[in-house]
């Protein structure tokens, strides 16, 4: 209309013959967008993000990490919004598309070796502390719901350098081990970190943090359990002496258990054949004055 109108044309005559209102054509003039499509696109693009950092989520997580995000809506609009635009868990239901293989690692394998039979496994081997760390995220239900725990592990003295316990499983999890492991050992630019290709580990927010820390990320394969068999061993032990012992009612209890187990226990108590019959503290200790000494 307004082209109409530059040629010579009046808006009252292209509406008559368009069988239109002029008002609403005037209206839509000043607001071209209205409000509520605006509220709609902010309320979209938070869920992209939640979606995009957490894949795994369906509907309902991403409408309660849009409220976080100051984009607060019905779960039954966050379902609308997702359905319209294809969003939906990695994890839920097939639907159209869904049922594509998962995507490239966003690292590469730096732990596989090629035998002489051509078969790739993987090494974890590391001659100094804060060379190759390992990690894995667990589970195990309380009278509360589930609680989550990421730890990573440093392969040379199987010392947990760092980890994370949360009711949720998001990319948060992951990256506050990272972050607490990075506060506890101080220099670890260049140091390789093993992970499987669980979202948490390829999310924007994890990739992120490893870019800041200058640490080196590294990926084995998809439905690989043997490729980080390292930190399966360790949780095992965890499952063996904490979360099987009993039945957990709260949350708090849970978390109180695994903190005092791996800080007294595991770090301190529990001596290993593969450190020579020391406790991680004590390898490290012994293994690093000796070093400096060499030095």
């Amino acid at each position: 209309m307004s082209e109409l109108a530059g040629d010579g044309i009046p808006v009252a005559v292209t509406c008559r013959v368009l069988k239109l209102s002029r008002q609403p054509y005037y209206r839509w003039l000043v607001h071209p967008v209205t409000d509520a499509e605006l509220v709609e696109a902010y309320r979209a693009n938070a869920l992209f993000d939640a979606h995009r950092d957490d894949p795994e989520f369906g509907y309902r997580f991403l409408a309660d990490e849009a409220r976080q995000a100051g984009q607060p809506m019905a779960e039954r609009t966050a379902w609308r919004i997702c359905a319209d635009n294809g969003w939906w868990s990695r994890f839920g239901k097939k639907r159209g598309k869904n049922g594509k293989k998962p995507g490239p690692p966003v690292h590469d394998d730096l732990c596989a070796v090629v035998d002489e039979k051509g078969r790739t496994r993987h090494e974890f081997t590391a001659t100094a502390p804060n060379e190759l760390w390992i990690g894995d995220i667990t589970e195990h239900w309380t009278g509360e719901g589930k609680l989550y725990l990421c730890a990573f592990k440093d392969v040379y003295s199987n010392r947990i350098v760092g980890y994370s316990i949360d009711s949720r499983m998001k990319s948060r999890l992951a990256v506050t081990a990272l972050n607490n492991a990075v506060a506890r050992r101080g220099q670890v630019a260049g140091c390789v970190v093993h992970t499987d290709r669980g979202s948490q580990f390829r999310s924007r927010k994890f990739v992120g943090a490893l870019n800041r820390h200058h640490i080196v990320g590294s990926m084995g394969r998809v439905g690989a359990c043997g490729d980080n068999a390292a930190m399966e061993s360790f949780f095992s032990l965890l499952q063996k002496n904490v979360l099987n012992r009993h039945a957990w009612a709260t949350r708090e209890e849970l978390r109180i258990a695994i903190v005092t187990w791996i800080e007294r226990t595991y770090h301190r108590r529990r001596r290993q054949d593969a450190l020579g019959r020391l406790t991680p503290i004590e390898y490290e200790t012994i293994m690093t004055t000796t070093a400096t000494q060499a030095a």
